[in-house]
């Protein structure tokens, strides 16, 4: 496989479309839409620019997870606290931003940051940090009228019950599940990414 050439499509103003050129493994030349946050001026670009964090977030053993409506399924599922990176901020600064304004919180400390990785290979650059916090505070929204989100603390048995009868996004669902499953959020290695 060999990528040729990259084409704009569609500039939104969050997303943007690409319709990529490649040659497969039999040598034929195909299409590939996907669509970026960044603009992207050549192949070499893709999956250069990191765009934002999602955030697990724990508070006395238990685990912050957001309740919210996601257009692009047209139903309410579980996810962690996320949201882009602004121009200048740094990852921390993100990570107490998005989480105030999501939730009202703020963080008590920073346990670690992964190294960022990809959201949706399948159709997209997109990439971001996981960071896992110490959250204080009470619960405040500060959202936009175009996002509904609920957000709650919830123990290893009500996270257990969730993943049986609710809908999750990936990285929320597999958060949850290893909360779930014991893994204790103040003994991660710190792997500052």
């Amino acid at each position: 496989m060999r990528l040729l050439g990259i084409e704009k499509i569609r500039d939104g103003k969050y997303l943007k479309g690409y319709e990529l050129s490649y040659e497969n493994k039999a040598g034929k030349v195909k299409k590939f839409e996907i669509i970026s946050r960044n603009e992207l001026k050549s192949p070499a670009d893709l999956g250069q620019k990191i765009s934002g964090t999602s955030i697990v977030a724990f508070h006395d053993d238990k685990m912050l997870l957001l309740k919210e409506f996601r257009l692009g399924v047209n139903r309410e599922i579980y996810n962690l606290c996320a949201g882009m990176l602004e121009e200048g901020e740094s990852i921390g600064e993100c990570i107490a931003r998005e989480l105030y304004e999501e939730t009202g919180l703020s963080v008590k400390r920073i346990i670690s940051i992964l190294p960022p990785s990809f959201s949706a290979v399948g159709f997209s650059d997109v990439k971001t940090y996981i960071a896992f916090v110490e959250a204080e505070g009470s619960f405040a929204y500060h959202t936009s009228d175009n996002e509904q989100i609920e957000a709650n603390f919830y123990t290893r048995q009500e996270v257990y019950e969730l993943l049986q009868t609710k809908e999750f996004s990936s990285r929320a669902q597999m958060a949850a599940y290893l909360f779930a499953a014991g893994a204790d959020p103040h003994n991660l290695p710190e792997l500052v990414g």
